[in-house]
């Protein structure tokens, strides 16, 4: 699947007192960046939950290489890497300028939210990425 890019500026509330952006919110930016990913497939967090469904971070591993700054334009990638049933990974990069400052590998699981047991991906989504070359 190709690279989905959500474009991201930092605001005094995403920096600390130097204006370099906490490391924490690098995480927010991705989190909205899979959001809006879902969004191309019609889906969107509320009607997940709405059908019972909760997309979950299983795992995450973060490198952090050049700080980003107040006021700068960022973009955040997310591209799966691999899926199953219900699970995908995802690498995901915060750049600016073309300059990479963040690496992750996002390991999302889609879980029942009543039981909090996994459960398949719901169906717009299926049909998306079975038309991909990805990993089953």
């Amino acid at each position: 699947m190709s690279s989905f890019c959500w474009p991201v500026r930092v605001y005094i509330e995403d920096t600390d007192a130097g204006g370099i952006v906490y490391y924490v919110n690098y995480l927010k930016y991705m989190e909205r960046a899979r959001s809006e990913w879902l969004r191309q497939f019609g889906l969107t967090q509320q009607g997940l939950l709405d059908a019972n469904i909760q997309l979950v971070v299983h795992r995450l591993e973060c490198r952090y290489a050049k700080p980003a700054r107040l006021d700068d334009a960022l973009q955040v990638s997310a591209e799966i890497e691999r899926h199953d049933a219900c699970r995908m990974t995802f690498h995901q990069q915060v750049t600016c300028r073309g300059e990479p400052l963040c690496d992750a590998w996002v390991d999302i699981a889609c879980i029942d939210a009543t039981r909090l047991k996994p459960t398949r991906w719901p169906a717009p989504l299926r049909a998306a990425l079975s038309g991909q070359h990805l990993q089953d």
